[in-house]
């Protein structure tokens, strides 16, 4: 099934990108001693990077992932040292390295890493290696050398894929950026950042996870709880094996699914349940495609044609990604249904309001019901019925 989760939506993974307040590629050293003259080092390093300069970049250190970032458009890049461990000559910092992608990025993403260090003759801090820091995720360019890819309405990023295959994922974006604007509206960036690792292992490694959460999952995306304009962009980050299996059409679903949770992102927070920000994703995926809702939702079809209604709309634990997979693919089919029921009974407009109006309330408590009294003129408990009749009618 295509993977969309809390990670493809705002939280599902646990990868929350960092607003943080920095310009140009320079970092604030720590006062004093062996802190600051590695800071002035780290400060060179930076500058090399955004130079592309390799013989800069290896008088501060190991040429490392260097060469694996070449192509990647950067604005800004820097580090800022948090902590510095020394045993004689050899030390390991802890630091926060901040980057922009270029024309997409409105802050920097923050992660954390961890440098290996020597000190040689003179007095001079090398870093002898810069990984991911524990518990931090990986960046794309740990992974091998970045492939950079641009369409119309999107930037694509891979490791480990060809070309053709980058050049694929960008028509696929480009179709997705404008059926969602056409749907939710333009009040959104209008375009995506695509990741493509080169295995499952790859996407584990860019969100920090294990890799057996994702192994049946298409795809996800990360970014800031409630989007603020200064937020870093969302990444939408594809599980190549398991996007390989789907058909023409199912890619296009996932892709487009995804870049709805991008567009939806400054208005969906704690106060959206997963059924409504899934689902609305789900329908905009499936808009236009001709699929009636059976075809749509096979999992949900079968129980209900055995008898099995569901009594309550989804919860959000049952999109967990590591419970029953026909559980969480009737947890995406039934929030769908929502949404389509919300989409023919109240109209399209209706339906882009409700969702705003329930990521008004900032916290759960009380949003769907004052979102559903204020907008649809109805209540959860009159909906649930509703949407079980919806459900009978339709799949029954």
């Amino acid at each position: 099934m295509a993977g969309r989760g809390r990670a493809s939506r705002f939280s599902v993974v646990a990868l929350v990108l960092l607003l943080v307040s920095l310009v140009a590629c320079g970092g604030r050293p720590p006062a004093g001693g062996a802190e600051a003259d590695l800071q002035r080092v780290l400060d060179r390093r930076s500058t090399a990077v955004l130079d592309r300069d390799r013989t800069a970049f290896l008088k501060t250190g190991a040429p490392g992932w260097f060469e694996n970032l070449r192509g990647v458009p950067l604005a800004s890049w820097s580090y800022r040292v948090t902590a510095l461990r020394r045993t004689g000559d050899k030390a390991t910092a802890d630091a926060e390295l901040r980057y922009r992608i270029e024309g997409y990025d409105n802050a920097p993403v923050t992660v954390g890493r961890t440098l290996a260090l020597s000190r040689e003759t003179g007095g001079r801090w090398y870093v002898d290696a810069d990984t991911p820091a524990r518990k931090s995720a990986q960046q794309l360019w740990d992974q091998g050398p970045v492939t950079v890819v641009r369409g119309s309405h999107s930037i694509v990023l891979g490791t480990g894929q060809s070309s053709e295959s980058l050049h694929s994922y960008a028509d696929l974006a480009d179709r997705a950026v404008p059926a969602v604007s056409g749907a939710w509206g333009t009040d959104w960036a209008g375009h995506v950042v695509v990741l493509v690792p080169g295995s499952v292992e790859g996407m584990a490694g860019l969100l920090g996870s294990p890799a057996s959460q994702y192994r049946g999952i298409a795809a996800v995306t990360t970014g800031e709880v409630g989007g603020p304009p200064t937020a870093p962009a969302d990444r939408i980050i594809v599980n190549p094996d398991a996007y390989a299996l789907l058909g023409p059409l199912g890619k296009q679903v996932v892709l487009t699914h995804e870049a709805t949770h991008v567009a939806t992102r400054a208005h969906t927070n704690a106060a959206t349940p997963l059924w409504l920000s899934e689902g609305y994703a789900d329908w905009i995926g499936y808009l236009g495609t001709g699929r009636t809702a059976a075809e749509a939702a096979p999992e949900l079809s079968r129980a209900v044609t055995e008898g099995h209604v569901p009594q309550l709309l989804p919860t959000d634990k049952d999109f967990g990604f590591s419970g029953d997979a026909t559980k969480l693919a009737q947890a995406y089919e039934g929030g769908w249904m929502a949404c389509r029921l919300i989409a023919q009974q109240w109209g399209l407009e209706r339906l882009g309001q409700f969702y705003r109006a329930v990521g008004d309330h900032q916290q759960r408590a009380g949003s769907v019901e004052g979102a559903m009294r204020q907008v649809l003129g109805t209540t959860p408990e009159k909906f649930t019925v509703q949407w079980r009749d919806y459900l009978r009618a339709q799949l029954g």
